[in-house]
């Protein structure tokens, strides 16, 4: 901003400051009629819609899966775009940390006295992708199923088989489920995108004899199921079931 610039920018700031209300009591009044408004509207909420709670804790649970507040939900996914355990620190201490920092000297790096969005491209570009990002964040952190479970409905092909097959299928998705496949596989809506592929139709694909070998001799980082099934035959059987059952409706 040059002298020219800034004496201008002064003269209309003094004409406007002139022409305006002092901040107390107008602002004032304005900002706690707002802060009531907001207090009402929440306690209204919390006393018509209650409060949602989760099912008892139970300390003696494995299958409990912690998950984050919903303003956490960006960062939670966040951990699964950046999957290297190298880069885990700077995911979830130098990304925040760098925001804030940058937040903050906002005010020192920033002396654009303009304040209209269209008149500083740069800034309203980068806030814009900024809370576009986090929201797209937070709408797949809130939408992802818990590792430890598989939601896919049973094929008709597998109800037509009776009631037995549909009770392999929903034992087999259990099994899978708590094997921890879902960290690197995609299972329909659950699951992650990497670094294994997407097992939503891997019966399409693989008979479940070839299934079965993947299983026992697997591609690393895929850890065997070799010792499953030798110590639980039934399960390794309800995994393969489940797996090869998985195919595109017709």
């Amino acid at each position: 901003m040059n002298k020219q610039e800034k004496e201008r920018y002064l003269r209309e700031y003094g004409i406007l400051k002139a022409q305006g209300k002092p901040f107390f009591p107008y602002a004032v009044a304005k900002d706690g009629a707002m802060a009531i408004l907001v207090m009402v509207v929440i306690l209204a909420m919390a006393i018509i819609l209650g409060a949602e709670l989760g099912p008892k804790a139970d300390p003696t649970s494995t299958t409990y899966t912690p998950r984050p507040e919903w303003y956490f939900f960006f960062l939670f996914e966040l951990l699964k775009v950046i999957k290297p355990p190298e880069l885990v620190p700077f995911a979830t201490i130098g990304v925040p940390t760098v925001a804030m920092i940058l937040l903050f000297l906002l005010p020192f790096y920033d002396r654009n006295p303009e304040r209209r969005p269209e008149r500083r491209p740069i800034a309203t570009t980068a806030g814009i992708l900024t809370i576009a990002a986090m929201g797209y964040l937070t709408y797949l952190g809130a939408a992802a199923g818990p590792p430890t479970e598989i939601d896919i409905p049973v094929p008709a092909n597998v109800k037509a088989q009776g009631p037995a097959a549909v009770a392999d299928f929903e034992a087999g998705a259990q099994v899978v489920a708590q094997s921890g496949c879902a960290a690197c596989h995609k299972f329909g809506e659950n699951g992650n995108d990497g670094p294994g592929p997407e097992l939503t139709e891997i019966g399409q694909r693989l008979p479940a004899p070839a299934i079965e070998r993947t299983l026992l001799n697997p591609t690393a980082p895929m850890p065997s199921y070799a010792g499953v099934q030798q110590d639980s035959p039934e399960q390794f059987a309800q995994m393969v079931t489940f797996l090869s059952e998985l195919k595109a409706e017709e």
